[in-house]
């Protein structure tokens, strides 16, 4: 499926190329050193983990042209490490959650839908998985969690007892006027403002409070998903520029956003804590097509699907004097970001279930990926069928087995897997399975042993911690 663009805007991306950013000169992460603020490698760092929610690559302003306004989120990519082929664990925003939060596939951990009222034991964190919040914290951080959480309704399985100190968000969909929070496990109903505001205050107020001590904050936005609400100045901005309602929003929702990071991220400089806080940014999966069309460049799906407009996603690791800003062509994926900030975090960690992500310490730093792997994606709504909407990546190549509907437990789908050279078939148009008849039958031979073993996992008897 192609983006669609009114003739206005893509008569104003002729001709415009992506420039990259002068960091040096409108870096709020470039200022000058304060007294305190100097790097320690052995220092354990400060993380902030910022998760949007159904944003695009193309939605940043330095990836489509000027189409949107996001001058935070471009600095921060360009004084970052930032992955071309990073992958959310789901093309949904439940599983994508739990395999961020534990570094392994989302079905082993038994969340693997969406609807937490009507799915509530398909949507829940197992209670032997362990989070990253639950290894910082038991290192001495304080953890917190703003925003967001999509892994489990009920007490046992509140962000309090998953590893954060601190909750401030909610735990099913909200508003983004006359919003409701959880704050540690109290419902405040009928919140004045702005979501999107009031999430990056909070934020501001938490990097305050623990400047003196390590800390991991976990920003999860609910911006750009549904409700698609914003300040009515934004969204005739947008309108004006040839936009539709539902992209005008959209847009608004993303450029209110942007403001609350640079806020945040200009807390820290003020603080002194820019060389000695590793900041990232994520989104969980692609666009939401309820929403409508908007621009995605080339790529093919949304939501929902394990195209690449439904998986890849930004992913930028930003830390002034310790990694140097560049990108990364390697495929890296959610489960890669558990051991990752953990290495970097100078943590040791030997936990009682594997992890499936790597440690990506020294590909940030710029040296080749030790090894290679395979990457995989499933999801369909309600019990997983890995005959429906399933892939693995191996390589440049990535094998489909297609997307047929969103329907609750689909039946056994009957289609033939598809083979994509993605190099060279960005928009995963041509399948070249004929051409490639036994890497189609290896790769296949993978997917279903994947299936069946995080399947297997699914469904295991709960172990002791």
């Amino acid at each position: 499926m192609r983006s669609i663009l009114p003739l206005a805007i893509v008569l104003h991306l002729v001709g415009l190329h992506v420039m990259g950013w002068n960091a040096a000169s409108h870096g709020f992460a470039q200022s000058p050193p304060r007294e305190h603020d100097i790097s320690i490698a052995s220092a354990r760092p400060n993380v902030i983990l910022i998760l949007a929610d159904d944003l695009t690559k193309a939605d940043l302003s330095f990836r489509n042209g000027g189409l949107t306004r996001t001058p935070n989120l471009d600095r921060l990519a360009q004084s970052s490490v930032r992955f071309h082929n990073a992958y959310s664990g789901s093309c949904v925003c439940a599983p994508a959650r739990a395999a961020l939060l534990t570094g392994r596939y989302p079905h082993r951990t038994g969340v693997v839908t969406l609807n937490q009222e009507r799915f509530p034991d398909l949507t829940r964190l197992r209670l032997d998985e362990t989070t990253i919040a639950d290894v910082l914290k038991d290192e001495g951080y304080a953890t917190g969690l703003i925003g967001k959480w999509h892994c489990g309704m009920g007490s046992e399985f509140h962000p309090l007892e998953r590893g954060f100190d601190e909750f401030v968000g909610f735990i099913g969909p909200n508003s983004y006027f006359d919003f409701r929070l959880d704050i540690n496990g109290q419902s405040k109903e009928a919140c004045d403002g702005y979501l999107t505001d009031e999430l990056t205050q909070r934020a501001i107020d938490f990097v305050r409070r623990h400047q003196d001590q390590p800390f991991f904050l976990h920003l999860a936005h609910y911006a750009p998903h549904r409700p698609l609400q914003a300040p009515a100045e934004l969204i005739e901005f947008y309108q004006a520029k040839g936009f539709d309602e539902s992209t005008a929003t959209i847009y608004a929702m993303i450029e209110v956003m942007d403001k609350g990071i640079g806020e945040l991220l200009d807390e820290v400089n003020r603080l002194g804590q820019s060389s000695t806080t590793l900041v990232i940014f994520a989104s969980d999966n692609g666009p939401d097509p309820l929403t409508g069309q908007r621009f995605n460049g080339q790529r093919r799906g949304t939501k929902y699907q394990v195209y690449e407009g439904g998986i890849q996603v930004p992913l930028f690791f930003h830390w002034p004097n310790q990694l140097n800003p560049g990108v990364r062509e390697e495929p890296i994926h959610f489960v890669d970001l558990f051991p990752t900030i953990l290495d970097l975090c100078g943590v040791h960690y030997e936990g009682h279930l594997p992890i499936d992500g790597i440690n990506l310490s020294a590909l940030l730093r710029g040296q080749p990926l030790a090894v290679s792997r395979d990457l995989f994606w499933q999801w369909n709504r309600g019990i997983p069928n890995y005959t429906h909407n399933a892939a693995i990546r191996e390589g440049n190549f990535k094998l489909v087995k297609p997307y047929v509907s969103r329907s609750i437990n689909p039946k056994d789908s009957q289609r033939n897997p598809v083979l994509f050279d993605l190099p060279n078939d960005n928009p995963e148009s041509s399948d070249v399975s004929t051409n490639h008849p036994e890497r189609t039958r290896r790769m296949l031979q993978k997917l279903d042993r994947w299936s069946t073993e995080v399947e297997r996992d699914r469904v295991r008897e709960q172990l002791k911690q």
